[in-house]
């Protein structure tokens, strides 16, 4: 069922001609015709993380582990989002753990929650809370440490114009909260130190 709040395409594409005028430009002249239908369709792309259900991704496990109970570390999932107060692309890494709990998920199954959460309109503290928060929900593990590295064009393209510069999050929970050993055994197996 169509959500009948949502703008149509044709109105989507008038919104971008109006600001193509509204920088100064023509939207009629040649090199612009196309471009109302082109930014629809990247948007379409870009944000496509609003129609995902993390949750769904998660919720097929494997109890069949031979009683594996140490960490599972995904690392360097790359992403590309964007910063809901410019709509400026954030480009990163996430890294990714949880200490099971007697069943564990697919390993891309933790790269689609990542992406869906990135797709979306954003800023970086949120998407790390949202990514821990639904691992630790879905799957009630002992712990869940997820570590987000990003680059923000808000910063580099705008404002203070700063190049080469990257925000890094944290959110720990559980055993990664409570217990500096596994936190440390972690962050260790991610080394998101200089040079990473």
């Amino acid at each position: 069922m169509a959500d009948s709040s949502k703008p149509t395409r044709e109105q989507a594409e008038a919104a971008v001609r109006t600001l193509l005028s509204w920088a100064g430009d023509d939207p009629a002249r040649e090199g612009l015709l196309d471009t109302p239908k082109r930014v629809v369709d990247a948007y379409g792309d870009w944000f496509q993380g609003y129609s995902a259900d993390p949750r769904e991704y998660l919720s097929r496990t494997f109890e069949e582990v031979a009683g594996y109970d140490e960490l599972n570390v995904l690392r360097d999932i790359e992403f590309e989002s964007h910063c809901e107060h410019h709509m400026a692309p954030i480009i990163g890494k996430a890294h990714v753990g949880y200490l099971p709990d007697g069943k564990v998920v697919g390993i891309s199954k933790l790269a689609r929650v990542v992406e869906a959460y990135a797709r979306r309109l954003q800023v970086q503290e949120k998407l790390t809370a949202q990514i821990a928060g639904v691992i630790q929900d879905v799957l009630q593990p002992r712990g869940v440490g997820v570590v987000v590295v990003g680059a923000h064009e808000c910063m580099t393209t705008r404002g203070v114009h700063k190049r080469g510069v990257s925000m890094i999050t944290s959110k720990m929970l559980g055993s990664f909260r409570e217990d500096a050993r596994t936190r440390a055994e972690f962050l260790r197996f991610i080394d998101v130190g200089p040079g990473r």
